[in-house]
């Protein structure tokens, strides 16, 4: 073990030798900033906005010792995350009872859904994040396709005032280890941020179980005068998981493997061409290749499943520009255009498709109470034609302790390109429309004891419409396996707590009441609790560091069995789950002496033994001890 984390933190090193501090953290996982972007796509302050949002700070995370976002997501309102197995096993999002293919997923601006909705979860990792920003319920108007649920943005580490610096560093359970560099800061007109990382385990299965994952990331933000601001930002990520089971969760392959590659661009140009209007030009380039590969498990290997081989590169290249006017102080009018090409090509499909879109976007303030948000968008597909979404919202403060919230709005997800295109032994129907949905949602804000007790509660509705579902029977005159079929609903209550108890204590409540119904068969949707919530306690240990205790459970909910022919439903027992984590600060950076963090994490304290999916049982109890060396100030 030793041998191979020198090895995974040699390069690092050498890189980073340069004497640099680290800000103090602490574990607020939702302390929100003094402005959000994501939900309207220019700055404004969380106060205003009409949507549920929640903003998780990454230097929070880590020093949780959370290192992947859905681990992150998993404490969140209206949030169900479902992983099969073991580390990189695929992890699947659910929000307010949506698909999970339902939201859109974006690192700095760049999608990293495949074309169609889906997202794996199980790549995605903290070591280089700044905040993150989640959008529940439908935020088409602005993003177009899968945005139909929520929105999920990454924004990755930038450089603000003086150069800090952090190599972290450690291991523990099913022979985890990892090594994390990063840097960032700033010089006059200049910011920039490094961060190189590499995590890799063991597994959970005694064979062919093992999960990489390495990051490179960089940004550049370059600002010459007070009226101009330019941001770049490139990441590389790669990954490679083995897994012995099969569709049914057997151990049934000793061999097989997939892996993820690719590049993320993120270029972005804004300019204040005079008082009342702004300007913005943006680009988004996502890159990824994935591949399967299952070779002979022995010489003599001749099974019909051997020695199956595929490769297949996604590209979604996006360009938009938009403007900002500023009616009065409390009024803007954005209005915007994009065109986004996507093309996959490979083992199994060569195609690519265009989209075309403009949306406009009223911010307004009636007096210092009430805010309003409207907005329109008219996308022009290039298989399915056009389609038009909406959303309008109220936001209307009744004193200074409390707020009410009302959105209504529509979304839509696009066909994947199998769904399309498929040839062999599924079809697929090029004439199929894209999925929609219609929610509204109303919230209250309440905070008493002088702002140290904050509560919120939220009652969504949705309704979802032409799924798009296979059938093993080819239908219609063109024999397709693929049409537009089905309704479902999913409405609920979210509920969170937050307050300040005195003497370094902190504690955070949520709780998500959920009812789905497939509308043709009257089941619960799959993989979507009734009931779910989490609670989380933390201590700041004055200066030095923290602690921290969280819980979450989650109710039972339908999956289907595939071990069995044909598949049937079956109901998955509830799960309560609790991690640990502590935060050490033992030396203190004094010049170019670094200064020295000791972090330590058990999850699943109590050694759970449960399934997020049907037989793929989830790690076990899991300790990591790491620390961090800390430069700067």
């Amino acid at each position: 073990m030793r041998l191979r984390l020198f090895r995974t933190l040699l390069p690092l090193t050498v890189c980073f030798l340069t004497p640099l501090s680290l800000r103090a953290q602490t574990p607020d996982t939702v302390t929100l900033p003094p402005v959000v972007v994501t939900a309207t796509r220019i700055p404004i302050a969380p106060g205003t906005a009409s949507a549920s949002i929640t903003v998780i700070s990454g230097a929070s995370l880590r020093a949780q010792g959370i290192t992947t976002v859905a681990d992150a997501l998993r404490l969140m309102p209206g949030a169900a995350v479902a992983a099969t197995g073991s580390f990189g096993g695929q992890t699947s999002l659910f929000v307010r009872g949506g698909e999970s293919d339902y939201v859109k997923v974006l690192v700095d601006g760049v999608p990293q859904n495949q074309p169609g909705g889906f997202y794996d979860f199980a790549n995605l990792g903290t070591e280089d994040v700044e905040r993150i920003e989640i959008v529940r319920g439908p935020v088409s108007v602005l993003y177009g396709s899968d945005a139909v649920a929520g929105v999920v943005q990454v924004f990755t580490r930038g450089g603000l005032g003086a150069a800090t610096g952090r190599l972290a560093f450690g291991g523990g359970s099913y022979g985890t280890e990892w090594g994390t560099a990063a840097m960032s800061g700033s010089a006059g007109s200049l910011g920039w941020g490094v961060t190189l990382s590499r995590r890799t385990t063991d597994g959970t299965y005694p064979v062919n179980s093992g999960h990489r994952r390495s990051l490179a990331g960089a940004s550049l933000r370059f600002a010459p005068d007070a009226r101009t601001e330019a941001r770049v930002s490139v990441r590389y990520a790669d990954a490679l998981f083995h897994f012995p089971t099969d569709g049914a969760g057997q151990v049934a392959d000793s061999d097989q493997h997939t892996s993820d590659r690719g590049p993320s661009v993120a270029l972005e140009i804004g300019r204040t061409l005079s008082a009342r209007l702004d300007a913005a030009a943006s680009l988004a380039w996502h890159r990824e290749e994935s591949r399967f590969d299952d070779s002979a498990d022995s010489p003599g290997d001749t099974s019909v499943f051997c020695c199956f081989h595929s490769r297949d590169v996604l590209q979604r290249l996006v360009a938009g520009g938009r403007a900002s006017l500023h009616l009065s102080p409390g009024a803007i009018v954005t209005a915007g255009v994009e065109r986004e090409v996507q093309r996959q090509s490979g083992s199994t499909l060569d195609t690519s498709r265009g989209n075309s879109a403009v949306y406009a976007q009223l911010l307004g303030e009636l007096g210092r109470a009430v805010s309003i948000t409207a907005g329109g968008r008219l996308d022009k597909n290039q298989r399915f034609g056009d389609h038009l979404t909406g959303r309008a919202g109220v936001a209307w403060r009744l004193e200074a302790r409390t707020r009410v919230r009302a959105s209504v709005g529509t979304g839509f997800k696009e066909p994947s390109f199998f769904e399309n295109f498929a040839t062999g032994f599924a079809r697929g129907n090029p004439a199929l429309r894209p999925e929609r949905s219609t929610s509204w949602e109303v919230g209250v804000e309440h905070a008493v004891l002088q702002g140290h007790l904050a509560l919120q509660a939220t009652w969504f509705d949705q309704r979802f419409r032409d799924f798009i579902q296979y059938s093993g029977a080819p239908v219609g005159p063109d024999s397709v396996n693929y049409v537009n079929i089905g309704d479902a609903t999913a409405r609920g209550l979210e509920l969170s707590m937050r307050t300040v108890v005195g003497h370094g204590f902190s504690f955070v409540a949520a709780y998500t009441y959920l009812r789905s119904r497939d509308q043709g068969t009257g089941r619960r949707l799959q993989r979507r609790p009734t009931n779910a919530g989490s609670l989380q306690l933390f201590h700041a240990l004055a200066d030095r560091g923290s602690v921290g205790l969280s819980a979450r459970f989650t109710g039972d909910r339908e999956d289907r069995d595939f071990a069995v022919f044909p598949d049937t439903a079956v109901t998955l027992s509830a799960l309560t789950v609790v991690d640990a984590s502590a935060e050490y600060r033992l030396l203190r950076g004094r010049g170019t002496l670094p200064g020295l963090v000791m972090t330590g994490r058990v999850e699943n304290v109590l050694d759970a033994r449960y399934e997020e999916a049907l037989h793929f049982p989830a790690p076990r109890r899991t300790v990591l001890v790491g620390g961090a060396l800390t430069f700067g100030r």
